[in-house]
């Protein structure tokens, strides 16, 4: 299902269709850009961000959080790799700008 979500005044959400969009559905990854490299592994990723200040953050059993001591940002992504969505990829991208990008699979 892909489309546009609409708000109306009461602030009431719902999906409106657009005929002939392509679905939204389709797999995501997180490529490194200096290196033009798909990240495949909580490692990978954590090689790719220490270089930029980042530090794994050992708080939650339930999730892999990154931190850096010079700003407020944290990277907060679930435990199991395969369950990383575009949501999370775009966070990584977000706070490490220029670094990283999400494209289709």
């Amino acid at each position: 299902m892909s489309g546009v979500w609409v708000f109306n005044k009461k602030g009431v959400v719902r999906l409106v269709e657009v005929p002939g969009a392509e679905p939204s559905s389709r797999r995501k990854v997180l490529v490194h850009v200096p290196t033009n490299e798909v990240v495949t592994s909580y490692e990978m990723l954590e090689r790719k961000l220490a270089p930029l200040g980042w530090e794994r953050y050992h708080c939650n059993p339930d999730l892999v959080q990154f931190h850096q001591r010079s700003s407020v940002h944290l990277i907060s992504l679930p435990r199991d790799f395969s369950r990383l969505t575009s949501v999370h990829m775009y966070d990584v991208v977000v706070k490490s700008r220029n670094v990283f990008e999400v494209r289709d699979a």
